[in-house]
């Protein structure tokens, strides 16, 4: 079930590259890739789990609210990283030039039924 979700965000993004649905402690429970893409999401989302266990304390300690979405730019890529629980988040990677507002908005979308797959 994980995987046709995860399927669904990527496809449905322009230039959508992949997505993994992750634990903070860094082990990916799911993951799709579009076809013949070298990337190793998984390695740059088990990177960036660390920072953000960081960020999510940070904003516990100056009572900001709960973390809800990060997005992170670089000059090859559109990461969108959407938490679903206190342990898991899904992470969606795009080209630069795709289609930043669609992947948020799928993630959102699906990310409700990611939630109620975990539960």
């Amino acid at each position: 079930m994980f995987s046709e979700i995860l399927q669904r965000i990527v496809e449905g993004t322009s230039g959508g590259i992949g997505a993994v649905l992750m634990g903070y402690d860094g082990i990916a429970v799911e993951q799709f890739f579009a076809p013949e893409q070298e990337l190793d999401l998984q390695m740059v989302v088990v990177e960036y789990s660390n920072v953000l266990k960081e960020i999510r304390r940070t904003a516990e300690i100056l009572s900001l609210g709960e973390m809800e979405e990060i997005s992170i730019r670089t000059d090859r890529f559109l990461i969108v990283i959407r938490m679903l629980t206190t342990d898991y988040f899904v992470a969606l990677i795009i080209n630069r030039d795709g289609n930043f507002g669609k992947g948020r908005y799928l993630l959102t979308r699906e990310g409700e039924n990611l939630f109620e797959a975990l539960s």
